[in-house]
């Protein structure tokens, strides 16, 4: 293990996310060794933005399927994340990924500790769930739904619907 200075990084030093994220809709099929996530996110071009690269970031993810306004696409990937051409007008962005919780120990995304699942999404930890551009100025409206066997299933927000192997929570 490397013992890196942490980089200090403003604000100011950002340029605008070349898409607004209008609305995430975030399902977890929870598994310890293969959780699904199923994320839907409405993007938008952002007129505010130079700089028009559609980059998401994501580590430790297996893509299983993208699309995008509901066709298949195959995007560019890194260790770092991935890129994609994109319509230059709102549009769907649909992934389903696989992580491992249990073995998952960098304490960061979702990650197990004593038999219960836990997240850690601040500061970059919401890479390691998803397919998402993981940066404190891209803010949205989240709804959340959780299906496993667990007697209690969380979310941040609020409560919108639960029943017999599932939770909903909208996070505005």
């Amino acid at each position: 293990m490397t013992n890196a200075t942490p980089e200090t990084i403003y604000l100011k030093d950002y340029t605008p996310f070349g898409y607004i994220v209008d609305t995430v809709q975030l399902t977890f099929d929870l598994d310890p060794h293969k959780t699904r996530v199923t994320s839907r996110i409405a993007f938008r071009p952002n007129p505010e933005a130079t700089d028009h690269t559609f980059f998401l970031h994501g580590e430790n993810l297996t893509l299983i399927s993208a699309q995008i306004n509901g066709t298949p696409v195959t995007p560019t990937q890194t260790d770092q994340g991935l890129t994609c051409a994109v319509p230059d007008a709102p549009f769907i962005w649909e992934s389903v990924v696989e992580i491992a919780p249990a073995a998952n120990t960098a304490l960061e995304g979702l990650y197990m500790s004593n038999g219960m699942y836990c997240t850690q999404c601040e500061a970059e930890g919401f890479r390691k769930i998803t397919y998402y551009p993981d940066r404190p100025d891209v803010m949205s409206v989240f709804s959340v739904r959780v299906n496993g066997p667990h007697p209690v299933l969380l979310s941040n927000g609020n409560p919108d619907d639960n029943g017999d192997g599932f939770a909903q929570w909208n996070d505005p």
